[in-house]
This record gives structure tokens, C-alpha cells and sequence, in this order.
């Protein structure tokens, strides 16, 4: 047969008589496999894994200098909110000097996850400057209240345009192989 006579059909192969992506009667009265994402056994917590839509993942929050440098590293299970793990972060920064090594750093950046009001006044209260935007619910919440609502928290657009270091330092590391198995080592565990 020559290749100019060639149709885009083959003779010999029959067309199917249906649609083939349904399944055949007997395969759906048997039900198949149940889905077991459900009937996870609880992880220890030491693993710091966690169910997400994704599946088990972990999440790790990372405190970091201006230069990228990671100062803390904190994992949790994937469902972990960030806001509870901040002060938690913040507590096992320790840099070394040639006194007492420092801990307290002298600015916080961070997005709208850590905009609760618990954290500002914890944070206040450790005499750290933050900038923080604010949430629209809560800029909302604030205005629907009048003037009782006070006025919005202190926030410097210029500070904020450095924070674009956390996200590249999470860049770097997710590019790193070694993260998965020398994060765990760093941590103590």
C-alpha cells in the first residue's frame, strides 16, 4: 500500500461500539477500592506531618536575616496555621556576638497571615517593631466601628518592599535537595 493512498483509517482495527471512558456495569456494582484519605493513622508529632488537600506535607516557617540567612526554622504538620508559630520562631532566634548572644531583632516583616491583633500586642510587648499589613476585614471591621475603632496600625510601605528576601530565601532552599534530610538535623531532632 502506498503512502499516498492513506486515509487516517485502518482497515483491519473495528471502531469501538460506545464510549470507552465509562466503566463496564460489573465494575460499578462492585464499588472498587474505598478511598482511604480519611482513615490516616495519627502521625507523632515529632514527624511534623499533617493532612492537606495534597496530601501529608510539612510546613516549615523560617525566621531570616536581610542577607536571606535563616536564623530559626520551625516545622509543623501542613495544616498548621503561621500566626501560632511566630512567637515560637522569634524564641529560638539566637545570634551569636561576642556578649550575650542576641534574640530580639530590631524589625519584623511579615504578610497578612500574621495580622492578628494578639500578635501585634505580643509583639509590642517584646518591644519589636513590626510591619504588618493590615487585613481588609479587619481595616472594615475598624472603620464599620466609627471612630471607637482606633486608628489603623503604624505601616511602612518602603520597610515592606524588603520582605521580598523571606520569599527568595524559601526559593533557595526549596531549590536545595539537602533541605529534606539536613532540616531535621539543624532542628535537633
Amino acid at each position: 500500500m502506498p503512502w499516498t493512498s492513506w486515509r487516517g483509517w485502518c482497515r483491519w482495527t473495528p471502531r469501538s461500539p460506545g464510549r470507552t471512558s465509562t466503566p463496564s456495569a460489573r465494575a460499578a456494582r462492585s464499588g472498587g477500592a474505598r478511598s482511604n484519605h480519611k482513615d490516616r493513622r495519627p502521625e507523632p508529632p515529632d514527624h511534623a506531618l499533617g493532612g492537606s488537600r495534597g496530601g501529608l506535607t510539612t510546613k516549615a516557617h523560617v525566621a531570616v536575616d536581610a542577607g536571606g540567612r535563616p536564623l530559626a526554622v520551625r516545622l509543623t504538620p501542613g495544616q498548621a496555621g503561621d500566626n501560632p508559630q511566630l512567637l515560637q520562631v522569634l524564641d529560638e532566634i539566637a545570634v551569636p556576638t561576642r556578649g550575650r548572644s542576641r534574640s530580639r531583632p530590631q524589625v519584623l516583616i511579615a504578610d497578612k497571615a500574621y495580622s492578628q491583633p494578639s500578635t501585634r500586642t505580643a509583639l509590642r510587648s517584646r518591644r519589636i517593631r513590626t510591619v504588618i499589613p493590615e487585613r481588609s476585614d479587619q481595616a472594615a471591621h475598624r472603620a464599620a466601628r466609627g471612630s471607637r475603632g482606633g486608628r489603623p496600625p503604624a505601616f511602612d510601605t518602603e520597610t515592606y518592599k524588603g520582605r521580598n528576601v523571606v520569599e527568595r530565601a524559601f526559593g533557595r532552599l526549596k531549590q536545595w535537595r539537602g533541605t529534606a534530610t539536613r532540616v531535621p538535623h539543624l532542628m535537633g531532632t
